[in-house]
């Protein structure tokens, strides 16, 4: 039984997705892109995601609103699609991305896979580990923090830096003038006692879908939320730091540069909020992934 995928107006055999070498997007990295995941096989979030894909459409130069448009309803209708491989329980997770394309046409193309719960289940009660990378995160005068493109180059060299420091590691890059800014694929909170939650400046960072979740769920539960400057003693000193992404949602990092955070193992917080984010969507997230991951190995 075939996977369906959607590339340039066609749902298609997902096996039978590429595109030219000359596309820009392959030659240049000139890629915009969002990943979804579904909660009950429906796209979570998916408002978020398009005003976030328009953005950088805009940046990139290409016309943002009827590009986001024609994307809306392929996002909306992927899972029905594919419905017919959507395991009980199971969640996917759905990747939308545009490039120039060749001979003036953009490339669009949505398509996606099973979640691979296998690569992080253990990780929401063991936690992982960060290491503060020598690779700093890209400059505004390079590109804007809120394109979210494929280039990253940069993330690929930091996690094996990261890699080689200990392993399973995450790596956290700074930006330009020293500051906390992201780490790869994933944006960074820390919670320090007297402050709540605390992240970088939103408007340095990629603003994260995942993110503007936790921010929901503090003012819900009555934890501060704030924005700052964060240096790398903010991490090392915290009680709690998560990492936050679509696909695993939150993750809780219980070392920096080979020293615990906090007591070394996930804290109180996020086991409230995980729990919370879980309610919200009506699925046990860690529970999820530890049932999936099970089948995968």
């Amino acid at each position: 039984m075939p996977r369906y995928a959607y590339l340039n107006g066609q749902w298609i055999d997902d096996a039978r997705l590429s595109i030219p070498v000359g596309d820009p997007g392959f030659a240049l990295g000139v890629t915009v892109t969002e990943r979804l995941r579904t909660f009950a096989g429906r796209p979570y979030r998916a408002d978020e995601h398009l005003a976030r894909l328009a953005g950088s459409l805009e940046i990139i130069g290409l016309p943002a609103e009827p590009l986001a448009g024609e994307l809306r309803p392929v996002i909306d209708q992927y899972m029905t699609r594919n419905a017919a491989l959507l395991a009980p329980g199971d969640d996917w997770a759905i990747v939308a991305f545009v490039t120039p394309g060749v001979g003036g046409e953009p490339t669009r193309c949505v398509h996606g896979f099973p979640l691979p719960f296998m690569g992080w289940a253990s990780q929401f009660t063991a936690g992982l580990p960060l290491w503060l990378s020598d690779h700093r995160q890209t400059p505004a005068n390079c590109w804007p923090p809120a394109l979210k493109c494929r280039s990253r180059m940069h993330y690929y060299l930091a996690d094996r830096q990261a890699g080689r420091q200990e392993t399973g590691a995450r790596a956290v890059l700074l930006d330009q003038d020293g500051h906390i800014g992201e780490a790869s694929t994933a944006n960074i909170v820390a919670v320090r006692s007297g402050e709540g939650i605390v992240s970088p400046v939103m408007a340095k960072v990629l603003p994260g879908v995942s993110v503007g979740v936790v921010r929901e769920l503090a003012s819900r539960l009555g934890t501060p939320f704030v924005e700052r400057d964060m240096l790398p003693e903010d991490l090392a000193t915290a009680d709690e730091v998560w990492l936050c992404s679509t696909s695993v949602c939150m993750l809780p990092a219980t070392r920096f540069n080979g020293g615990p955070i906090g007591d070394g193992r996930p804290g109180p917080v996020y086991q409230r909020f995980l729990a919370a984010w879980g309610e919200s969507v009506g699925v046990d997230i860690a529970a999820q992934a530890s049932r999936f991951a099970s089948r995968q190995t």
